[in-house]
């Protein structure tokens, strides 16, 4: 689970705590309906789309913080979102970087959808 490590080894607690927050409460409620909010996310075709954060954030006792993060998801059905992939924007914000990164999110689409595409039990039960 490759976006699963990315999150936990790869950010701050800053960061995860943004992110964990946004995907709550924006990604979890909308869906892929966040691209209709261009601040949120971007349809990349193909079944990708992109989940934006992109915020200033202040913990109480700390110097505030842009998060610029990308995470790259497919919607699996109606109520399952397959997050693929993920990358803070905000430390290399190149096109080029981009570009591989969506890459990347699309290859491991097509390996999910080559195993039968098979639904995954969601983060949250897992031990």
């Amino acid at each position: 689970m490759p976006a699963l490590r990315w999150i936990k080894e790869d950010l701050s607690g800053t960061k995860r705590r943004a992110l964990g927050m946004a995907m709550n409460e924006v990604l979890q409620r909308h869906g892929v309906q966040v691209v209709g909010e261009r601040s949120w996310g971007r349809q990349l075709g193909e079944g990708l789309f992109e989940f934006r954060v992109d915020r200033v954030v202040k913990a109480d006792d700390e110097v505030a913080e842009k998060i610029v993060l990308r995470v790259f998801c497919h919607a699996h059905g109606d109520r399952k979102v397959l997050v693929l992939h993920g990358y803070d924007k905000g430390k290399s914000p190149a096109s080029r970087r981009q570009q591989r990164e969506i890459e990347l999110a699309r290859s491991r689409l097509a390996t999910w959808r080559a195993g039968s595409g098979r639904v995954l039990k969601p983060l949250s039960r897992r031990k």
